[in-house]
């Protein structure tokens, strides 16, 4: 088990946390560039209902399909070279929307820049492991609070950006972060190239990495599973409010559609607080599902009152709603605190990712599609309830401390 012992945040290490907080800033701005001005595309771009609809699932599948494929990557290739292949893939995916003349042309863009982001979701974790194993809590809170303010400044930034510029300077501007994201770790790879020939240790590299394969064999571990269901059945929650929450809150509460905005911003804002404070309470915590218990009661409260109360007490639901989902960050900084090596944290967390966007998928769909059914809110709202409830599985799963790769050596032991 590596040295956890606490060292200078910058000893020797500085590029590495410059390039994860730079990567964290990236990991939404795609996400969240385009619904604000969707009417300035639609004026030179045919953009219909369906269109909008599938660049809007496109951040789950790519995410999912990363969490599948992206660990094992990383593990043949090594996490620095993959992140500057994502990061690559991010850039170009910016440009390309931002030149895009057509659809077709916009929908790869997306593709691409979500292919990206997907990949660097999988490696922030084990990145975080293998250069701050002694700051995960620390770490955790910074990348995962970044993150949620990569999805918020671009909401806030595109409408702008496009009445300046136009719509086309919008979308591709954040290229240029991107781009600048690339520069610390191009050095170090460059400097760990270097200490590598100077040493002879690449043999050794590839060895460790080849003797940690059985960590990949996830599914033999009953915390990752846990782990996995409590980050799908959020994601699943996640998706469908905020996909749902507007139009909800407009036919059932009869607030403007200003209003009904309001409250998502709301939802997704208490994001930020969340990603502060949750990493480091669940870093103290022996037994981390009196967390899940508390996400739970929490969700169901929200639910409810929507469901029993919509005209009264909005921030009240909504609030219990976005605190409900508190782990989100805590499945992040598990991801990190379950295991005891690199390989294993970036296996786990293509694994919890992988499962958990996948589920992820269904949540607006199966949401609207109920809706659709009923004509009304209250069976889909009853879904989420459910969901919610299912969290206790996974709660009692997590009550021992235990890691992943005791969990599947024990496994392929037997």
């Amino acid at each position: 088990m590596p040295d956890t012992s606490p060292l200078p945040l910058w000893a020797g290490r500085s590029l590495a946390l410059i390039g994860i907080l730079l990567m964290a800033l990236n990991l939404r701005t795609a996400v969240a560039a385009i619904s604000p001005i969707v009417a300035e595309i639609r004026a030179d771009i045919p953009l219909d209902t369906l269109g909008l609809g599938v660049i809007g699932a496109l951040p789950p599948v790519a995410f999912a399909l990363s969490g599948l494929f992206g660990a094992r990557l990383g593990r043949r290739f090594g996490l620095e070279p993959l992140l500057v292949a994502a990061i690559g893939m991010m850039v170009a995916g910016h440009l390309l929307r931002g030149s895009a003349d057509n659809y077709q042309f916009l929908l790869a863009g997306s593709v691409v820049a979500f292919a990206g982001i997907g990949i660097g979701n999988i490696l922030l974790p084990p990145l975080v492991k293998q250069y701050f194993p002694d700051r995960i809590p620390l770490m955790t809170t910074a990348y995962a609070s970044l993150m949620a303010i990569s999805g918020a400044v671009p909401a806030l930034l595109a409408a702008p950006a496009a009445e300046a510029a136009g719509w086309r300077a919008s979308l591709g501007m954040w290229s240029i972060l991107a781009a600048l994201t690339l520069v610390p770790w191009l050095v170090v790879i460059v400097r760990t190239q270097r200490e590598r020939r100077a040493l002879g240790s690449d043999a050794g590299a590839r060895d460790t990495r080849a003797a940690s394969h059985h960590h990949t064999a996830m599914w033999r571990s009953r915390t990752a599973w846990a782990l996995a269901m409590v980050f799908s059945l959020t994601s699943f929650q996640v998706y469908a409010l905020i996909s749902w929450l507007p139009r909800l809150l407009i036919e059932t509460a009869g607030v403007s559609a200003l209003v009904a905005g309001s409250y998502l911003a709301l939802y997704v804002a208490l994001g930020l607080p969340l990603a502060i404070v949750i990493p480091r309470v669940i870093s103290r915590l022996a037994d981390v599902s009196i967390l899940v218990f508390l996400g739970i009661t929490l969700l169901v409260v929200g639910y409810v009152g929507l469901l029993l109360a919509p005209g009264s007490l909005l921030a009240v639901w909504v609030g219990c709603a976005g605190i409900g989902t508190i782990m989100f960050p805590g499945v992040l900084t598990l991801i990190n605190l379950r295991t005891r090596t690199t390989n294993g944290s970036g296996a786990l967390s293509g694994f919890v990712q992988g499962v958990g966007y996948a589920v992820a998928m269904a949540g607006p769909v199966s949401f609207g599609l109920l809706h659709d059914a009923t004509g009304g809110w209250t069976l889909p709202l009853v879904m989420l309830i459910a969901a919610s409830l299912a969290c206790v599985v996974p709660a009692l799963l997590l009550r021992t401390r235990s890691f992943v790769e005791d969990e599947i050596a024990e496994s392929l032991a037997r």
